[in-house]
C-alpha cells in the first residue's frame, strides 16, 4: 500500500507555504499542552524546503512550545482536579504518574530532559503545574530542553537534508512503514514501564 510518498510530497508543499511559520508556532504551542502531534512533523519539512531559515524555524518552534508549556503548567496548577477523570481514562495516566515521581526526584532536570526527549511533553507541563514547580525554573528548563531539541533537529535537517532528500523520497514508503512499526514498539514499551 502506497501511503507515504504522496503524504511526503503534500507536507513538503505545505511547508513551503508563506503561512507555514504561523502553523508551526500554533502546532508547537498546542503540542505542549493539549495536542498529540509533535511540531517536528512541520519543522523538518519546513527546514528541508528552506534550509537557510533553519534557526528561525527552530526559534519559532521553541517559543511556541515554551508558551504552550506555560499553558500546560497553568492547567496543572488550576485545573488538575477537573481533568483527573479524563486523565485517569486516557493513555496519559501512567505517564502522568511517572512524571510526578520524576518531579519528586529530579524537578528541574525532569522538565529539561522531557523537553528534549520524545516523551509526551504535555504530561510534564501539566505535572509541573500540579506539583507547583517553581515557575521560573520550569520556563528555563523548558526553554533549554525544547530549544536544544528543535535547534538540533532543524540544524541536522538543514545540514544533511538537501543532500539526502532525493534518496529519502526514493525510500519514503519503506521508511514510513518502518517508522510506524518503531512507533508501535515505543508505545508498547512505554506502556510496560
Amino acid at each position: 500500500m502506497r501511503l507515504f510518498g504522496s503524504l511526503y510530497d503534500r507536507v513538503l508543499a505545505w511547508s513551503a507555504h508563506r503561512r507555514a511559520p504561523v502553523v508551526l508556532g500554533v502546532l508547537s504551542f498546542a503540542e505542549s499542552s493539549v495536542f498529540p502531534v509533535p511540531p517536528d512533523v512541520m519543522l523538518m519539512p519546513m527546514t528541508l524546503a528552506r534550509p537557510r531559515c533553519w534557526w528561525g524555524f527552530a526559534l519559532i518552534a521553541t517559543a511556541g512550545s515554551v508558551l504552550g508549556g506555560v499553558l500546560g503548567y497553568l492547567i496543572g496548577l488550576w485545573a488538575i482536579e477537573s481533568i483527573q477523570p479524563w486523565l485517569a481514562s486516557s493513555h496519559y495516566a501512567a505517564g502522568f504518574e511517572r512524571a510526578r515521581d520524576w518531579f519528586g526526584a529530579w524537578g528541574f532536570w525532569a522538565v529539561l530532559v522531557a523537553g528534549f526527549s520524545p516523551i509526551p511533553y504535555k504530561v510534564f507541563t501539566i505535572a509541573a503545574g500540579a506539583m507547583t514547580m517553581n515557575p521560573l525554573g520550569f520556563v528555563v528548563a523548558s526553554f533549554i530542553g525544547r530549544g536544544a531539541r528543535f535547534f538540533l533537529v532543524s540544524g541536522l535537517v538543514a545540514w544533511a537534508g538537501p543532500r539526502v532528500a532525493p534518496t529519502l523520497r526514493r525510500y519514503i514508503e519503506w521508511l514510513g512503514w518502518l517508522l510506524v512499526v518503531l512507533l508501535l514498539v515505543a508505545i508498547g514499551l512505554w506502556q510496560t514501564m
